[in-house]
C-alpha cells in the first residue's frame, strides 16, 4: 500500500493505492477509496469506505486547525508505504515506512512494534512524532497485528488460489489505509507543533 498526503496552506490532498500479488486492489483519491478487486461484500465494503472517509476528514480538520494556529506557507509531502511480502518458502516480511518531503522520516519495526526515527540529525519533529505514535495501541500493537497477521493471511489465501479469507484475517487491505492515516496524524501533530516551536 502507498498513501500520499500533500499539505499546503491548511489543505490536505490524499491519493494512493493498494495491490495484491501485483494486481491493483484499492485506489484512494481525495476522501474516496474504491475497491478494485471484490475482496469484501458490498455491505462490509460500504462500512470500510465510510471509515476511511471519516479518518481522512478528521486528518483534514486537524490540519486546518493547526494551520489557523501556526500558518505555514510551504508544502509538506508525506508518504506512507506499508505491506508484506510472502516468500515461496513460507516466510514473510512486513514493513511500514514514512517519508517527509522525500526524505526517510520514520519506520515501524514490526517484530517489536516500535517506531524508529530516520530523519537526519536530531530533529524535534521526528522525535515528537515518534513519541506520539508510541503512545497508542492502534499505532503499535494493532499495526503490528495487521502487518504480521492480517496482511500475511490475505497473501496466503490468494496464493492458495481460494481468494477467501476467514475469521480475523477477513479485515481488508484498506484497513492499512486507516492505520496509515492514524500514523500520519501523529506525524502531522509533530510537524505543526514543532514548527511553532512548542516541542
Amino acid at each position: 500500500m502507498v498513501h500520499y498526503t500533500r499539505v499546503f496552506e491548511g489543505n490536505s490532498l490524499f491519493w494512493g493505492n493498494a495491490s495484491l500479488d501485483g494486481r491493483l486492489s484499492h485506489v484512494l483519491e481525495g476522501h474516496n477509496v474504491t475497491q478494485v478487486l471484490p475482496l469484501e461484500p458490498p455491505d462490509a465494503w460500504a462500512r470500510r469506505q465510510k471509515d476511511v472517509s471519516t479518518y481522512l476528514s478528521y486528518f483534514s480538520d486537524l490540519v486546518k486547525l493547526f494551520n489557523k494556529e501556526r500558518p505555514m506557507d510551504y508544502t509538506q509531502r508525506l508518504c506512507c508505504r506499508l505491506g508484506c511480502h510472502l516468500f515461496p518458502n513460507g516466510t514473510s516480511h512486513s514493513f511500514y515506512e514514512v517519508t517527509l518531503n522525500g526524505t526517510a522520516f520514520l519506520s515501524f519495526h514490526v517484530p517489536n512494534a516500535t517506531w524508529q526515527r530516520h530523519w537526519p540529525g536530531r530533529h524535534q519533529v521526528a522525535a515528537f512524532a515518534e513519541t506520539e505514535l508510541m503512545k497508542y495501541p492502534i499505532t503499535t500493537h494493532d499495526l503490528q497485528h495487521f502487518l504480521n497477521t492480517t496482511c500475511v493471511s490475505i497473501l496466503q489465501a490468494q496464493s492458495a488460489g481460494t481468494g477467501k479469507l476467514s475469521g480475523r484475517s477477513r479485515a481488508p487491505l484498506v484497513l492499512g489505509l486507516i492505520l496509515g492515516t492514524l500514523c500520519l496524524l501523529g506525524v502531522a501533530v509533530g510537524i505543526f507543533w514543532c514548527t511553532g516551536g512548542s516541542c
